[in-house]
């Protein structure tokens, strides 16, 4: 790829010492979604080490409490009134949101024939809708102080699509068109939005995904399939692929207090290389490609 913001971050690289932006404000606020475990738990704490006063928002709050220097916020991503609860506690305590890390989120995977659409609007309401209130919810303070920084935390997944985890592209293809949409829309009131796309990192997102694709469509018609992708997820070979929670925390972090943030940022072994075959390949030769990797007849 050409373009250097779709580049791979390089998570070496130092932050800007002050963490301020583009336009020098110093940045001090931050609110993570998803920061409970995980990936999420990790950018909270390293923003709070970084000197911000960090919210960590989930639906375990004791979790979120014991991580150091973190504020614990009740947050339920399908709930409107406990996300406009969330950042009003946060506006209460410390001001404006200076930082919105969008990085909760799951995979619900399954035949888009056998899903069910409960479980199909959960996933666009977690991964999307709740994504979205946040920002609406934050964004008339970021336009009144006259900055801000909002990294929406999206995956490889979010720019191509494979059998098997139909609603979950779709969220992450949504989370990627409303976050360069969004980009356009706030640059004019000196707001950044960033977009975050690992590739597979080592949490047990994969194992719980796995259950979810179980349980839609492992007895049934596509259980071949199922049982095809659970092999692939549990084999060595892609385990020595995946990256740390804590690389993909880091690259995160400098998202959210770099100066200049590029548009994206990648994370993951062959990341750009699979991103320019998706786009360079005949549709149907990718999906030949995909249909090898995973193990499909």
């Amino acid at each position: 790829m050409t373009d250097e913001n779709r580049e791979p971050g390089n998570t070496t690289e130092p932050y800007h010492q002050g963490n301020t932006d583009r336009n020098g404000n110093l940045m001090t606020t931050a609110l993570v979604t998803g920061a409970s475990s995980g990936i999420g738990a990790r950018v909270a704490a390293l923003l709070a080490a970084r000197g911000l006063t960090v919210f960590g928002a989930a639906r375990n709050t004791a979790a979120v409490a014991a991580i150091d220097g973190v504020t614990a916020v009740p947050l339920d991503l399908t709930d409107d009134d406990s996300i406009r609860a969330a950042v009003a506690t946060v506006t209460k305590a410390a001001g404006t949101v200076d930082v919105l890390v969008n990085c909760a989120g799951y995979g619900e995977f399954g035949t888009v024939e056998e899903t069910s659409l409960g479980a199909a609007r959960r996933q666009l309401e977690v991964n999307v809708v709740g994504a979205a209130c946040l920002i609406q919810a934050v964004l008339p303070g970021m336009r009144a102080a006259g900055h801000g920084r909002i990294v929406n935390v999206s995956s490889l997944a979010g720019e191509f699509a494979a059998p098997l985890g139909g609603w979950y592209h779709a969220s992450k293809f949504a989370l990627e068109a409303l976050s360069d949409s969004l980009r356009g829309e706030v640059a004019q009131f000196g707001i950044d939005v960033t977009l975050v796309q690992p590739s597979y990192v080592a949490t047990d997102w994969h194992e719980n995904a796995m259950q979810h694709l179980e349980s839609a469509s492992g007895r049934g018609p596509y259980a071949d399939m199922v049982a095809a992708m659970r092999r692939h997820f549990s084999s060595p070979a892609l385990a020595r692929q995946m990256s740390s929670p804590d690389a993909v925390a880091a690259l995160i972090a400098k998202a959210a207090l770099t100066t200049r943030p590029r548009t994206r940022y990648r994370i993951g072994a062959g990341a750009n290389i699979a991103v320019a075959l998706a786009t360079l390949l005949p549709d149907r030769a990718f999906d030949a490609l995909t249909r090898k990797q995973f193990g499909y007849a």
